[in-house]
């Protein structure tokens, strides 16, 4: 079965992860981000976020103590330049590889990174390819 449209942009409302070395993950997805073009939002005394993700110690009120599991996130990127440049930012940054930007086989045109973030987190850059788009965010204005 050949996919013909993706609906993307608002089945997660926000992703939490719970780090041990809140620093160590801002340098690193601070690297990552900027490549990406995804602006931090904003940091704290025990956090940081930025669009959707936020990053936090386990000592913040909603970790309740408790470091996040091995997780996968994946974030868009808007080409394969974009993917190459995650995947040396992240490296530069203290990941460690986990699968050189390429060629995938999920669908034509899959063309991804994967890093191992400072806390074992399994993260990935992906350009699906040349697609039509009706906006490149959603923007919500409180």
């Amino acid at each position: 079965m050949e996919t013909q449209e993706l609906h993307r942009g608002r089945l997660v409302d926000h992703i939490q992860l719970v780090v041990r070395d809140l620093a160590a993950s801002q340098r690193f997805y601070e690297a990552v981000f900027k490549v990406l073009e995804i602006p931090i939002g904003g940091t704290g005394d025990s956090f940081f976020w930025a669009d959707e993700l936020f990053v936090s110690t386990a000592d913040s009120k909603a970790a309740q103590g408790d470091l996040t599991g091995r997780v996968h996130l994946a974030f868009q990127a808007k080409g394969k330049a974009a993917v190459d440049a995650f995947h040396k930012a992240a490296l530069a940054a203290g990941g460690k590889d986990n699968g050189a930007p390429g060629e995938r086989p999920y669908h034509p045109g899959y063309y991804a990174a994967f890093v191992v973030d400072p806390d074992g987190n399994n993260i990935e850059a992906v350009f699906h390819g040349v697609a039509e788009r009706s906006a490149d965010s959603v923007k919500v204005i409180f």
